[in-house]
């Protein structure tokens, strides 16, 4: 039985090594993790480069590896030694010319609890996505762990009030979104605050609507390696807050951090049971929102 208490961290890093650099950084970072205390860990959004769809290039491409490849065998391996949980999200070459943005959600004794293939797929500028990345057909699950039940989600998925609510239906108690977002710096200025503000809005608003706990991951840096463009500036911020949107830890716009919080069962029952927002859906009257439009 799972228990009623457990603790999620979130991991806020720099990527812009290669992928070798990269999967003994966060190797480090998960052990400094779980021993703190940590027995669910977060990784950012492909975490094993940087930021590549700031382009159109066939050559990152390159980057992407085949499922249970050297992301999972690394932190399989991990999370069995340590006991922990480890999300660990990748670049998934499926085959040929069929490529996914994903999460390997590793459970305790080393094994898949589940995979991840993430279902909204940006193309903005320097968030080139729909270039690398097919949607994907798995769907919205709740991943029963030996710690708990988790859903992950990634990144624009996060503007997503279905995924989070389908997500939540089938059980589970955190939503976890690995993230890579940043801002253009020549907008910073204009748009930043709101654009930050909104990010962070909309999550805490899927955790109050659905009574669940919200843990977000995103990297940090100005990743700058086209030439002449101004690179996107990361803006960290990854965070964990409670079903009630409550902000239980929050790290900076520009360190290295390592986040904890405690998933309370009890005190989710208690939340939704006096918000009981689940109970008053009217699932009778919303068949129109698979509409593209209601014209």
């Amino acid at each position: 039985m799972a228990k009623k208490k457990y603790i999620i961290s979130v991991i806020q890093l720099n990527l812009n090594n290669t992928p070798a650099n990269n999967l003994v950084k966060c190797t480090e970072w998960v052990k400094k993790a779980a021993s703190k205390g940590a027995e669910v860990i977060l990784l950012p959004e492909l975490y094993s480069s940087h930021y590549f769809c700031q382009s159109e290039d066939t050559e990152n491409f390159a980057l992407a590896e085949p499922l249970y490849g050297t992301s999972f065998k690394a932190f399989s391996a991990l999370a069995k030694e340590l006991g922990v949980v480890i999300i660990v999200p990748f670049f998934e070459k499926r085959m040929a010319g069929v490529y996914h943005n994903s999460a390997y959600i590793i459970d305790t004794d080393g094994t898949e609890a589940g995979l991840y293939r993430k279902m909204h797929i940006p193309d903005d500028p320097h968030f080139y996505e729909k270039f690398y990345f097919t949607p994907g057909d798995l769907g919205f699950k709740n991943i029963p762990t030996k710690k708990g039940n988790i859903g992950t989600l990634i990144c624009w998925d996060q503007w997503y009030p279905e995924a989070a609510r389908l997500t939540a239906l089938q059980g589970a108690e955190v939503l976890f979104y690995p993230t890579a977002i940043g801002w253009h710096p020549q907008e910073k200025e204009e748009f930043g605050e709101k654009q930050h503000g909104a990010w962070m809005n909309v999550m805490k608003g899927h955790a109050v609507a659905n009574g669940v706990y919200v843990a977000a991951a995103n990297r940090i840096g100005l990743e700058k390696y086209l030439p002449d463009t101004n690179g996107i500036e990361f803006w960290g911020s990854s965070f964990i807050c409670g079903p009630q949107g409550e902000i239980l830890a929050q790290a900076s716009n520009d360190q290295e951090e390592i986040l904890m919080a405690e998933v309370d069962l009890d005190l989710q029952e208690n939340v939704r049971q006096n918000w009981p927002f689940l109970r008053d859906r009217r699932i009778d009257m919303y068949g129109s929102i698979t509409k593209r439009a209601i014209d």
